[in-house]
This record gives C-alpha cells, structure tokens and sequence, in this order.
C-alpha cells in the first residue's frame, strides 16, 4: 500500500500525508509516538522515516485541534472529530485517485498533469480538512456540492471513455 506510493514519488512526502496518515493510524487502534514512527517506516519498506520532530509536534497539534485525545500509556485514538476528518480526507483521497486513474490513461501528459495534480490536491484537501471545525455549515455545505460536481463530472468522462472504447471494438 504505502511502499507502492513510495515507489511512485519517490521520497517527497506531500503537505498533509503525515497528518492524514496519522489520523488514519490513530483510527484504527490507540498508539504512540513511537509506534506510530515504526509502523510509517514499516508500511513504507524504510523509504519514510518520520521523525520524532515531525511526529510529536504534530500530535500536539492534532491534540490543541481536538481530533485527538490521549487513552493511556502515552497512547492516542482519534475523536469524533478526527474521524470525520479521516473519513473526509479518505473521501477526497478516492476522488483524487478517479481523476489519477483517469489522466494515466491519456498517456504521459496526463502523467505530469497527474502528478502535479496529487501534490496540488494534498495540499488543498489538507488545508480544507484540517479546518472543516472551523467552517460554516453553509461553507461545508459548498464544499460538498463541489466534490459531488466534480464526481459527476468525473463519471461522465469516464462513461464517455467507456463508450469510446466499446465503439472501437
């Protein structure tokens, strides 16, 4: 999962994967600090080494956010908070990889495009994510409306594509 991403961009962690990546862990089961630092290191075959620099401050910040909260033993779990986040960036995530797939499929323009897309993206939905607490709901509600645009716009081409491959057999 993660080595294969690895393998794709190489050792550039885009803005935002270690938060959503620690959100995601924390969801799953309580860790630490430590733990957390193994497992990215472990599920990425040793190409990212998080460090402790990177992982307690922003667990720290993850805490002041109110997305996390300590269980015990120096463990953290998400809270409601941090899971709609999670579910949120994994919704964007899905969207993104449509669009990905879609763009590898036009060739090597659509590679860089694609790419270019990726770190874009990350950057954009983290940003977004990460203050979803602090939006209106009339801004949520905006946001929504536009991933749900941009889906459909996404299947259309896709059922075009579809087609087009039919007509060509």
């Amino acid at each position: 999962m993660l080595s294969h991403w690895f393998s794709r961009v190489g050792s550039s962690i885009p803005r935002g994967f270690s938060r959503h990546y620690v959100l995601g862990l924390l969801k799953e089961q309580p860790m630490t600090g430590k733990e957390i630092i193994d497992r990215a290191i472990y599920d990425s075959d040793g190409k990212w080494r998080p460090s402790p620099g990177l992982i307690y401050p922003m667990l720290g910040r993850l805490l002041e956010d109110g997305l996390i909260y300590e269980v015990e033993n120096g463990r953290y779990r998400t809270t409601a908070s941090g899971e709609n986040t999670a579910a949120d960036m994994k919704s964007l995530h899905n969207i993104v990889q449509k669009q990905l797939d879609v763009m590898l499929r036009v060739g090597n323009v659509g590679k860089f495009m694609a790419f270019d897309l990726i770190d874009r993206v990350s950057a954009i939905g983290s940003a977004l994510s990460s203050n979803l607490d602090r939006m209106t709901e009339q801004e949520k509600e905006k946001y929504k409306e536009f991933l749900l645009a941009e889906l459909a716009k996404l299947d259309e081409q896709e059922n075009i594509n579809q087609r087009l491959t039919l007509d060509q057999k």
